[in-house]
């Protein structure tokens, strides 16, 4: 029993839910998809939303309150975006997969607690810690020292998407990024580490070795955490589901999901 949560329950909103579905229902599990801080589900809605139902997988993308086409919310916690998940993924058919990207997989690992998932996968993890925002203030020290005083963090080109990227293609994405509030985003530095997961569903880590925002050893702290390896991705950047090789890591989520998770 959680006290907090009855005593001072989340402030529903209005939420931005994003689907593809398969065109022959199968059974399936649906996959919700929960974008990082800054991105809406749009950023999953141009290619993987898709790709995954044309491999016969509901697929669902929700924009956390304050991003994309969701109701504003300047003042949100993590706390907050959790129960945004949770709220979303109870309401799907079925039990489904939770796909956090960046701070989405904090997110969504604390979701886990709450939701008893068939299987999550964490892409391009942001777990949060003073080790994250050391690695992010050597790398981009222009975009993430105004977000110690309030201010929004910015992320670059170079450090979301490799060069095979069309460079027009790079700008409408940076174009249409917008903000987590200013305490989710400080959040990231004290969040408490997640509680287990409900169920100890199986959980996939995806990223690359020239990621510009989460260094190779988060990625390899965060697999250790449940009890795997990475599955890497070399020459892509931060935002897979967006580069230039975006079906290489969908497909390896989804044949990862068509041998384990599914399977039972």
């Amino acid at each position: 029993m959680r006290g907090r949560e009855w005593a001072r329950p989340v402030r529903p909103v209005r939420r931005e839910v994003r689907s593809a579905t398969p065109d022959l229902e199968e059974g399936r599990p649906p996959l919700l998809f929960v974008p990082g801080y800054g991105h809406g589900a749009w950023a999953f809605a141009e290619h993987w939303l898709g790709h995954a139902a044309s491999r016969g997988f509901p697929a669902y993308a929700v924009s956390l309150r304050g991003h994309g086409d969701s109701e504003p919310a300047p003042e949100a916690s993590l706390r907050a975006y959790v129960h945004d998940v949770v709220q979303v993924a109870a309401g799907l058919p079925r039990q489904a997969v939770l796909v956090g990207h960046g701070a989405g997989a904090l997110v969504v690992a604390h979701a886990l607690a709450r939701y008893p998932a068939r299987a999550a996968v964490l892409v391009a993890p942001v777990l949060g810690g003073w080790g994250t925002f050391g690695a992010a203030l050597r790398r981009n020290p222009a975009g993430t020292l105004p977000a110690v005083v309030g201010g929004r963090l910015r992320l670059s080109r170079g450090q979301l998407f490799s060069r095979e990227l069309p460079e027009g293609e790079a700008r409408r994405y940076v174009s249409a990024l917008g903000r987590a509030s200013r305490r989710a985003q400080w959040q990231l530095l004290s969040a408490p580490d997640p509680e287990p997961a409900v169920g100890d569903p199986p959980v996939l880590v995806l990223g690359s070795p020239d990621d510009r925002v989460v260094p190779a050893s988060a990625l390899t702290r965060a697999a250790r955490r449940y009890g795997s390896a990475p599955l890497l991705f070399p020459g892509m950047g931060h935002d897979l589901m967006l580069d230039a090789r975006w079906r290489e890591p969908v497909d390896a989520l989804l044949d990862w999901l068509e041998k384990e998770p599914a399977a039972r």
